[in-house]
């Protein structure tokens, strides 16, 4: 038993030892569709994770296959959390999407607010795919298509609520 614990220690220290991996839009296997699918996925609702099958996304060409890379982000009015940004990537379409999700809290006491969402790309030093909505109450925004998995990515999003002289902005992190 005293041997076992010692060996366990030992290559749960071997193992963190080991270097992460570099995230990349693109390389390694693609998740499963098992594993990205969900039941939100099959319908056409829209949902605080993104769902391409929405209308939203596909007014906005978002590909089926789409799902999110990276981490959220989180825009942030004050200390109030008021909307999420999210990256998506399509295998099938070889394109990056900017999603934007204005939560309810925000929603329901804002009135109309202005959105912006879009795909940063760190080798071109440009947002891309943006789109834009002024006096918005709508929920869920997405950016159109860029042609920029081969390229270090962030997905950008920015929401001003009326009477605001500024956006509040987030970035998703940086995938390669």
């Amino acid at each position: 038993m005293r041997y076992t614990k010692r060996a366990l220690v030992g290559l749960t220290c071997a193992f963190a030892m080991i270097p992460a991996g570099v995230a990349v839009a693109g390389s390694g296997p693609a998740p499963k569709p098992s594993e990205r699918a969900n039941s939100q996925a099959k319908s056409t609702a829209p949902s605080a994770a993104g769902n391409p099958a929405s209308k939203m996304a596909q007014t906005a060409g978002v590909c089926d296959d789409a799902y999110q890379i990276g981490k959220t982000a989180y825009i942030k009015r004050g200390t109030a959390t008021v909307a999420s940004v999210k990256q998506f990537y399509s295998p099938e379409c070889g394109e990056n999407y900017g999603y934007l999700w204005v939560w309810d809290s925000f929603r329901d006491t804002a009135g109309d607010y202005d959105v912006k969402v879009g795909i940063y790309s760190y080798s071109q030093d440009e947002i891309l795919g943006e789109r834009s909505w002024t006096n918005s109450t709508q929920q869920e925004f997405w950016s159109d298509p860029t042609a920029t998995v081969t390229e270090c990515t962030a997905a950008v999003g920015a929401v001003r609520k009326a009477g605001d002289p500024l956006f509040n902005q987030a970035a998703s992190d940086k995938r390669c």
